[in-house]
């Protein structure tokens, strides 16, 4: 019975996510609370447990780029960017948002995606405001371009740190597993945003022709805090790649990095915690506490076990249900806990294949079915949600079904065309 309520009343808070009666946040929160009514949250599954929990490592990390992006912004360096960006392009709409959403993506293999849309979202919106064009469409096709470019990497979207740990893999594996598909599926996506927006995009020849007379260098307001700024996030980035190496989490290095430049910069409080979406954290602790609700029932492993019974040792149709499945959850869960959910459930099936070629493949149908499937909805990904709170706070608001009738085609397209390259290398050709 109580499996039962817990299952209406997570179905309840994603509809009022989903229809927006509400704001996210009000729902994420309401749904924690009935977890709690139900007797399923206590204080030690909410806060401390790695299963059930708040993900703490995700909800520090955001902070701390988002300390950081706040007081970048003092500077100046993104309205720099958002003009340099506007006259490389020649002011050409499309143009400009194929550049945008490349960038996006190497960047999102560097970095983390959340990270990424952090730095890139502000500059999107300044310079659409500079041309006079709709912001909402750069900021779909770049948060969709950071989670399909962060799947390359072993850091590039938080899912894949978790396979990593689980599977044993390194950072060069999933470059040369994930990378050469990233490139195939960028070219997909370009083709996918000119059908979605490049032949609707305005164009006002008399502000392309002002911002061309613009001069990017004296957009920068104060050059003593860019340096800083630009030295610490220089080594926040150098610590996340070398994160292994150092034996520091993320989130520990975007803390320190915070911190560091806090007490360089010599800044009072209101002046960057002011930018801080503090709404999209609270968000994302509901989310978590309803999600771990799923998992301390068994709901979420009662599905995943009786697949993982279903393929036995068939490995194409593992890891062909592995993708879609996948796909499909971290549509309408965020794709972290999902990933902590079914990690172990791949290792045992991993294992019982002795370790072959096609038995490890299925960590990279994992990897392929959460990350891109979180491209479906709004709340599918971490940066998804980001973005949709920077946005609705700088005034360009995305509604949940505005991002995801466009989600849901990009990522059902992705996915097959991932699959058709899982398939034929790791069984067609292997």
């Amino acid at each position: 019975m109580t499996t039962a309520l817990v299952v209406v009343a997570f179905v309840a808070a994603y509809v009022l996510i989903a229809t927006e009666r509400i704001h996210r946040t009000a729902a994420a929160l309401t749904g924690a609370a009935a977890m709690v009514m139900l007797g399923v949250v206590s204080a030690e599954s909410a806060f401390f447990s790695e299963d059930t929990g708040i993900d703490w490592n995700v909800i520090f990390l955001l902070l701390g780029m988002m300390v950081i992006v706040s007081i970048i912004r003092r500077t100046g360096l993104f309205e720099y960017l958002a003009v340099w960006a506007a006259k490389r392009a020649g002011g050409r709409p499309f143009r400009l948002m194929v550049m945008l959403v490349v960038l996006t993506a190497v960047a999102s293999a560097a970095l983390d995606n959340v990270t990424t849309v952090l730095l890139v979202a502000p500059v999107t919106m300044l310079v659409c405001e500079r041309l006079g064009v709709p912001a909402a469409p750069y900021l779909i096709a770049e948060v969709m371009a950071s989670n399909i470019g962060g799947t390359s990497t072993l850091i590039g979207d938080p899912p894949n740190i978790i396979i990593a740990s689980r599977g044993g893999l390194t950072f060069v594996d999933f470059l040369i597993n994930l990378a050469p598909l990233v490139v195939l599926l960028m070219v997909v996506f370009i083709g996918l945003c000119w059908l979605m927006w490049g032949r609707t995009l305005p164009s006002h020849p008399e502000r392309v022709e002002a911002v061309m007379r613009l001069d990017e260098r004296e957009a920068i307001r104060d050059r003593g805090l860019l340096v800083k700024s630009l030295v610490v996030l220089a080594v926040v980035l150098c610590a996340f790649i070398a994160h292994g190496a150092l034996d520091l989490d993320p989130a520990i290095v975007a803390l320190l990095g915070a911190g560091a430049l806090v007490a360089w910069s010599r800044l009072d409080p209101p002046e960057y915690l002011e930018e801080v979406e503090w709404s999209t954290l609270v968000f994302f602790m509901g989310l978590f506490v309803m999600v771990g609700s799923l998992v301390e029932v068994g709901v979420i492993d009662t599905l995943a076990e009786a697949m993982t019974d279903a393929v036995g040792g068939r490995y194409l149709a593992a890891g062909t249900i592995l993708i879609w499945a996948s796909g499909l959850m971290s549509g309408v869960v965020d794709n972290i806990p999902y990933v902590a959910t079914m990690s172990p459930l791949v290792a045992d099936l991993v294992a019982a294949g002795g370790h072959s070629d096609q038995a490890e493949s299925l960590w990279w149908a994992l990897a392929i079915g959460s990350d891109l499937g979180g491209n479906a909805t709004a709340v599918g990904a971490s940066a998804n949600v980001v973005v949709l709170g920077v946005a609705a706070r700088n005034g360009h608001p995305i509604s949940f079904w505005q991002f995801t009738r466009y989600g849901l085609v990009v990522a059902s397209v992705t996915i097959a065309v991932s699959w058709v390259y899982y398939a034929a290398r790791y069984f067609l050709f292997s």
